[in-house]
């Protein structure tokens, strides 16, 4: 199958030891695959130093940071770090802001008391300064006073919105460039999505998904249906995107882990890349034709597992 414009990549889960991240930026370069995604989340490695470490180690490899939470640096800060990491490696950074987990906000002591107009502020604010503008504002989450980056990219990356509400999907419909969409991001939730807000163009839309891919799908599904259910406990807008979600509840309430595991095969080719190669290839293109521009693939979460499937990340984007 010949390549397609997708661009496919690994994410690097957050509980991994952070120097690590080179070695996975070294394997996905010199297999072929196009990116890496580096994770920040509250209270693990921190996005902007693992993007940092992966883009020196390589010369080709994209680098996507899911996400910065939009209210833990200033917008000055968050502008500065990412202008940093472009003139590290131009036309190789896609960073992603988000409202953050709202708990982990308050832990820190920075909670907004509207996550909307602060996410709207700070990508308004960081998007400016990156186009090389003076900006002076005072809002309610952002005050700058004249202020301008040094040394804005030349190459000013897309400012993707790590978002997931239909109100939030609207706001970055007019002040993001893109959206990064939660795992398990099927075709279907990225078609929702992007009618949330409002199909603009252009808009770079990142997709993350759980890969497992084995000879035999049925092993596939048995190994990967426990992390299913463990997400039907709490479901995201992703899983609710789903055509079969009810069924899909009914079935786990019926039946358990053994119910998940024996789901129909469209199912869970809608679900992720999960089953044979070629199971995955047809999530893949489905993405595609979707509107995904950019893949970023969770592997396990035990460091040897997640090794060897460096490999299969690679088998998809030579496919």
């Amino acid at each position: 199958m010949a390549p397609t414009g997708i661009q496919v990549g690994m994410c690097f889960d957050r509980t991994f030891p952070a120097p690590l991240v080179t070695e996975f930026a070294v394997r996905l370069e010199e297999g072929g695959a196009d990116q890496l995604w580096v994770i920040e989340d509250c209270f693990f490695t921190a996005g902007i130093s693992l993007a940092a470490a992966a883009l020196t180690a390589t010369r080709r490899l994209t680098v996507g940071i899911g996400i910065l939470p939009a209210v833990s640096r200033t917008a000055a800060v968050t502008a500065m770090e990412i202008a940093t990491l472009c003139q590290l490696a131009p036309g190789r950074v896609l960073p992603g802001i988000g409202h953050g987990v709202q708990a982990w906000m308050a832990q820190m002591g920075v909670r907004p008391s509207s996550p909307l107009t602060a996410l709207d502020e700070v990508m308004t604010a960081v998007g400016r300064l990156l186009d090389g503008e003076t900006v002076t504002v005072d809002g309610d989450y952002v005050q700058l006073d004249n202020v301008a980056l040094h040394t804005p990219p030349t190459q000013r990356p897309p400012l993707l919105a790590g978002v997931q509400s239909p109100r939030s999907l609207a706001l970055a419909g007019r002040c993001a460039d893109g959206v990064v969409l939660i795992e398990p991001c099927s075709p279907s939730y990225v078609r929702s999505a992007l009618a949330q807000a409002g199909n603009p163009e252009p808009f770079h839309v990142a997709a993350f998904g759980m890969i497992r891919i084995m000879e035999d799908r049925r092993d596939a599904y048995r190994s990967i249906a426990p992390w299913l259910a463990s997400q039907l406990q709490l479901p995201n807008a992703a899983l609710r995107a789903l055509p079969f979600f009810d069924d899909l509840v009914a079935r786990h309430a019926r039946d358990g882990v053994d119910g998940l595991a024996s789901m129909p095969v469209d199912w869970w080719t809608e679900i992720g890349p999960i089953g044979t190669l070629d199971d995955a290839a047809r999530h893949l293109d489905a993405l595609e034709a979707a509107g995904v521009h950019s893949v970023g693939f969770y592997p396990a979460a035990d460091v040897a597992t997640a090794r060897t499937q460096v490999d299969d990340v690679l088998r998809l984007a030579a496919r």
